[in-house]
């Protein structure tokens, strides 16, 4: 299928003149992961040595740099991240989690289910797994621990919940995605949501059972018809947050990246005029934490750019999508390898990265089977949500760690049930394109 080649002998994929280029790169890369160089770092460095060691171009470097953060949908990602550090500041997770305490009152497992609902909800205003635990684990791991929950499972639970951030939307992941592939992130946002809501129910799901298994129960008392009154009320602003940010995505009124900009100006009219609870002198130091932060996104993406581009000229890219196709003509069977990759290299990389590494050698393998390339998003962006609670640079397992002062290893273990659920449901959405398909085509905001 498609248009690439068939080779009857994949393995001489690097046989030929670039050989060496290959080989460098791929030397070069390996050896400054070994040495603990950041990731970013180490995609550009490899690229760069490897452009000038084979006078590859030199002086499109700087093009590169321009080309790989000058991007309409890449805007989205800083006003994202501002926008969540502003809900932040302004306490509505505390807000949100009350809600939901007293809505499930001393259910068996109802703050574990309180966790994983309020990481549901705020992983979808801050779209960053690492964010979302260290906000619902500063309000929910202490009252988790004082009423009997182990601090490793407390740990686990909130980490596993906010891998939910990065499928549903607003989420850096998808916009990663989407500018990488040309797909639109629109589609992608709407497309994340049924597959999101999903693996949030396979997550409480374990939640409840563990805590059923254990005799973990809630806090306090199911809240009164008044008291649920009271509390959605002082929550809704948080609750309406995503509704406003993806209903008018939904609707078409404005993209992802005039969304982002809304739910920035949404947020601080909640903070400010509503909540009471930060002051314009705050702004600066929200102002400093979202730059930072979207500083770290982008310098991986300028350097993981310069990496892929690099691969490309030398055919690295071409000859990997051949071999690739070479391996299965079975698109299922394809999928699910691509996914135990997926599930291999979450534990060493984090998700921007695997994401420039990996999506410009399967873009032609996608054309190659005929896969939907809104379906594979959601299929590639929750396989490398697993990545983000497992050992042994799962970024969400060390937050929660050192949240409660433990061993992220003790923290690991009481994760591998989560984990087990999430790939259940990573193969029922790779198996049922139609979950994550039905509302974006749905919503016309795409045809296959």
């Amino acid at each position: 299928p498609g248009h690439l080649s068939r080779d009857p002998d994949p393995a001489g994929r690097f046989r030929g003149g670039n050989l060496m280029e290959v080989l460098l790169i791929s030397s070069v890369f390996l050896v400054l992961m070994v040495l603990g160089v950041p990731i970013g770092t180490a995609l550009g460095v490899a690229g760069v040595v490897t452009i000038y060691q084979f006078d590859l171009g030199i002086e499109m470097l700087g093009v590169n740099f321009a080309s790989g953060i000058a991007s309409f949908p890449l805007l989205a990602i800083p006003f994202f991240v501002l926008a969540g550090v502003i809900l932040d500041r302004a306490g509505l997770a505390a807000t949100i989690a009350r809600f939901f305490e007293l809505l499930v009152g001393k259910a068996t497992g109802g703050l574990a289910m309180v966790a994983v609902m309020t990481c549901i909800f705020w992983g979808s205003l801050s779209g960053s797994g690492p964010a979302t635990t260290a906000a619902v684990g500063m309000i929910l791991l202490a009252p988790m621990i004082k009423h009997g929950y182990s601090k490793s499972f407390a740990g686990a639970t909130i980490a596993n919940a906010s891998d939910l951030s990065i499928i549903i939307p607003p989420s850096i992941a998808f916009i990663i995605y989407g500018n990488i592939t040309s797909v639109s992130v629109s589609a992608l946002f709407v497309a994340g949501i049924i597959p999101g809501l999903l693996t949030g129910a396979g997550t409480v799901l374990v939640a409840y059972l563990v805590s059923r298994k254990r005799g973990y129960r809630s806090s306090g008392h199911r809240g009164s018809p008044a008291e649920l009154w009271q509390s959605f009320k002082k929550s809704v602003w948080a609750l309406l947050a995503p509704v406003v940010i993806l209903g008018g995505i939904y609707s078409g009124i404005f993209t992802p990246t005039e969304a982002a900009v809304v739910a920035v100006f949404y947020s601080l009219f909640v903070a400010v005029f509503i909540y009471h609870s930060i002051n314009w002198r705050d702004m600066i130091d929200m102002l400093v934490d979202a730059a930072v932060t979207s500083s770290v996104i982008m310098f991986i993406v300028v350097f993981a750019g310069i990496f892929t581009w690099t691969a490309s000229v030398i055919g690295v890219i071409d000859k990997a999508a051949n071999l690739i196709v070479n391996i299965s003509p079975n698109a299922v069977i394809m999928i699910i390898l691509i996914d135990l990759l997926l599930l291999a290299l979450g534990m060493v990389l984090d998700a921007i990265s695997i994401s420039y590494l990996l999506m410009p050698i399967l873009i032609p393998v996608l054309e190659a089977f005929g896969i939907d390339p809104v379906w594979y998003g959601v299929i590639f962006i929750s396989a490398l949500a697993v990545g983000q609670a497992t050992p042994p640079v799962g970024v969400n397992l060390f937050t929660a760690a050192n949240l409660i002062g433990s061993d992220v290893d003790a923290v690991a273990k009481e994760a591998i049930p989560y984990v087990i659920m999430d790939v259940i449901v990573l193969i029922i959405l790779s198996l049922l394109p139609i979950l994550s398909l039905y509302l974006p085509i749905k919503a016309g905001l795409y045809t296959p």
